[in-house]
């Protein structure tokens, strides 16, 4: 490798392959007894044991790289003698806390076999120390618990604390048997009150607290607590707790980096949150960091993505204002039926994103995907002013409210409601207001200019005139029999081809219904399952009249000419032949 020294950085390079190939390939010399040989990787563990046994072996721990204290303190490492261990080897204790993490919910999921992983590899851990602060070890005078073996549950004492300050409740007081009260029932409050002078008011309210807030709903913590305080945490609860007081979710998150640097505070590579908000402010220093990532991902936070999420929400605060000044008129075209509908899909997307802790899929769809809904529509509509728009403000601040709640509270105001956006109860799906045609109407315009604009890409044509061809009806009949296939699970072509030779109405277009269907399987495998469901629910759009209705959309969109014929038009201008190439929900085109 070139290498002259010891000092040359590519020495540790060479020294890590030298120590793999002699661990995988090595083979122990003929001088080395009864261990001639075999191979290191098989023989190396018992080596160490035989060594150990024999007295002529002993263990050095180095660490791989020094280790500072936040206060920049040098650690130095001891091996404490008579130290006390949590015996986590425990095979009846690791079966219970396996049992716990099976009825949990665990967010994400993907970190529930990282749970268990780890109770099969934990094993007896050290837990007191004779330095620091933190709770001294009851039978061990002078001994403190470890940090990270402590705390483990202390949420169950969390629901009792304001009642041993409200009533004055003294440590001394607070015997094994008050706790067995609390936690567990056991003795009686006139017996306990005569031996601790805890009265019964107070005995009761704290039993009767604990068992309102056991148990606990949901811990989120990071993943480097993972492998120990949070798998304590699980631990600590089967061996003190009924299963009726196991937790049940856990969630795991990934660690802040800074600007794609991870946050040491002795590098000065942070930022407080004092700052940050003084800067940027809190709506957009919230939505920074939940857009950072999601699940056990780390979340990297951007000067420059706050300072962009801070103009959108400027942008977004002179959007809704608009609104609310202009939608004042009681329209009900099918442009508010599809505003309106698509608003009931975003509610179900934010919910069952908020379910899963999903939070930065949950902001999207509620600050961009929203967003660009309103946007069509008043693209597609030419302005706001119907009552519609209004409503769907109601809606769109209600799901934004929990990650930008100051300018939501601001805006709710400007509605003129009187009570606080916080208040207000969380949007639910309104069936009534599902409207799969209405949706299916702008879904089909959209993906006609995105067709429309792929031919203008390949042509390079500067349109005047477009032409659109829209399907003849026997189409639509084969295409919604192939769409409820899809829509069901895999399609068979024989199958399908089966079923519509039994319509009377298709023979005469037998022939070419059978070229037919393999482009229709193709098309259709490009769509969302929820757009194939959707289509099944709504009989043959009247593309023609859609086309219609948006001439002046489209042409203003590609300052062109529009003009649209239906396949079975026989006076159609068509000097390409192109209507016989229209497929349901792909109009032919042809560009002059």
């Amino acid at each position: 490798m070139g290498i002259k020294d010891q000092h040359d950085p590519r020495a540790d390079e060479a020294t890590k392959i030298l120590y793999k190939k002699e661990f995988h390939a090595g083979l122990l010399k003929q001088n080395c007894g009864p261990y001639a040989g075999r191979a290191v990787r098989e023989v190396k563990e018992t080596l160490i044991q035989d060594f150990k046994k024999a007295g002529i072996a002993d263990s050095m721990y180095d660490l791989p790289q020094p280790v500072v204290c936040r206060c920049m303190t040098p650690c130095i490492v001891k091996i404490l003698s008579d130290q006390w261990f949590l015996n986590y080897s425990d095979p009846a204790w690791k079966g219970k806390a396996k049992a716990a993490i099976a009825q949990m919910k665990i967010y994400p999921e993907a970190a529930r076999q990282w749970f268990i992983t780890v109770i099969d590899w934990l094993k007896e851990w050290a837990c007191a120390r004779t330095t620091g602060f933190g709770t001294p070890l009851p039978w061990g005078k002078g001994w403190i618990i470890e940090t990270l073996s402590d705390s483990t549950i202390y949420m169950a004492f969390y629901t009792i604390n304001k009642h041993i300050r409200a009533f004055g409740i003294k440590p001394e007081q607070l015997t094994p048997e008050v706790f067995d009260y609390i936690f567990y029932g056991k003795g009686e409050e006139k017996a306990l009150n005569k031996a601790t002078g805890i009265s019964d008011t107070a005995l009761r309210a704290m039993h009767e607290e604990f068992l309102y807030w056991y148990p606990f709903d949901l811990r989120v913590s990071a993943k480097e607590l993972v492998p120990n305080h949070l798998s304590f945490c699980i631990f600590h609860h089967v061996a003190l707790f009924p299963p009726k007081h196991w937790p049940r979710a856990i969630g795991v998150n990934g660690m802040l980096m800074i600007e794609g640097k991870q946050m040491h505070k002795s590098k000065g590579n942070f930022v407080t949150m004092k700052n940050a908000i003084e800067r940027y402010g809190a709506d957009a220093t919230r939505c920074a960091l939940l857009l950072g990532a999601e699940g056990m991902d780390d979340p990297d936070w951007r000067s420059d993505n706050a300072a962009d999420i801070r103009d959108k929400l400027e942008t977004l605060r002179s959007f809704a204002l608009g609104i609310i000044e202009s939608a004042k008129l009681d329209e009900n075209t099918h442009l508010e039926r599809w505003l309106l509908s698509r608003m009931q899909q975003r509610i179900a997307e934010v919910t069952a994103n908020l379910e899963e802790l999903k939070t930065r899929s949950a902001l999207e769809v509620a600050l961009f995907e929203v967003w660009n809904d309103f946007r069509w529509y008043i693209r597609r509509k030419g302005n706001a002013s119907a009552k519609a728009a209004r409503d769907a403000l109601d809606v769109w601040l209600r799901l934004l409210a929990p990650f930008a709640p100051h300018i939501c509270e601001e805006l709710w105001s400007a509605m003129g409601k009187d009570t606080f956006i916080t208040l207000a109860e969380w949007p639910r799906v309104d069936k009534a207001k599902v409207d799969p045609l209405s949706e299916e109407q702008e879904a089909f315009i959209t993906d006609l200019i995105d067709d429309t604009l792929n031919v203008l890409k390949a042509t390079k044509i500067k349109p005047k005139q477009i032409c659109y061809y829209t399907a003849a009806g026997w189409k639509w009949q084969v295409y919604r029999r192939v769409m409820a296939r899809a829509a069901e699970g895999e399609v068979k072509i024989n199958e399908v081809m089966k079923e519509l030779a039994q319509d009377p109405s298709l023979k005469a277009n037998m022939k070419e219904v059978a070229g037919l269907v393999p482009k229709m399987l193709r098309a259709v495998s490009k769509l969302p399952a929820e757009r194939k469901v959707r289509i099944t629910k709504i009989e043959a759009l009247n593309e023609k009249d859609i086309i219609e209705a948006a001439r002046g959309f489209l042409e203003e969109r590609f300052n062109a000419e529009i003009a649209v014929y239906s396949e079975e038009d026989k006076a159609r201008y068509d000097p390409k032949q192109r209507a016989v190439l229209a497929l349901p929900g792909q109009p032919a085109i042809y560009i002059e």
